[in-house]
């Protein structure tokens, strides 16, 4: 018995530990040199679930990464983008162009998997034609920040050259 409850003891302490939060960031910088993030709409944790995903100022320039742009990194290799703060998962509002970002509580629904492609590109396993893409043109500004922070929307697109800046993802964990 005691083996058994040191075991699941050590795989229980594994799993936390090797859990991360991190940012998932524009790999281009675009009008901000802060860079963008996915961000739940509205303020950290004030963040307003039902209103979905946009591309977002990051705020680890602030010295850590904040609520509503910390995602599990171990919940990635299960094609999932989970944020722990709110326990939502992001969700496609459907597998078309265009489609928007929403999050919806983690279920095993088709539109909440996405694969993070060793090309750096994210994409809806219900339609590997579209990467998860942030808005061309000028950035509009939020509400806070000094430089005032910058905001774009969030949606699937087809995957293809000429949007390759705005479909480029990377990762960062807290230093």
């Amino acid at each position: 018995m005691w083996r058994i409850t040191a075991l699941i003891l050590c795989l229980a302490l594994n799993s936390q530990v090797s859990a991360e939060i991190i940012e998932i960031h524009s790999l281009d910088e675009m009008d901000d040199q802060r860079g963008f993030c996915i961000d739940v709409r509205g303020h950290k944790s004030k963040a307003k679930i039902n209103s979905g995903l946009q591309a977002h100022t990051c705020y680890s320039y602030q010295g850590s990464i904040a609520v509503d742009q910390g995602f599990d990194s171990l919940e990635l290799n299960e094609n999932k983008f989970y944020l722990p703060s709110f326990d939502v998962c992001m969700e496609a509002a459907s597998n078309t162009p265009s489609a928007t970002l929403l999050l919806s509580r983690c279920e095993d629904e088709i539109l909440q998997e996405f694969n993070w492609g060793s090309n750096g590109r994210i994409y809806p396993l219900s339609n590997k034609e579209l990467c998860l893409t942030i808005a061309q043109g000028k950035s509009r500004k939020g509400g806070g920040g000094s430089p005032v922070h910058l905001i774009r929307n969030l949606s699937l697109e087809f995957c293809s050259d000429t949007l390759q800046s705005f479909q480029m993802w990377g990762a960062r964990s807290e230093l």
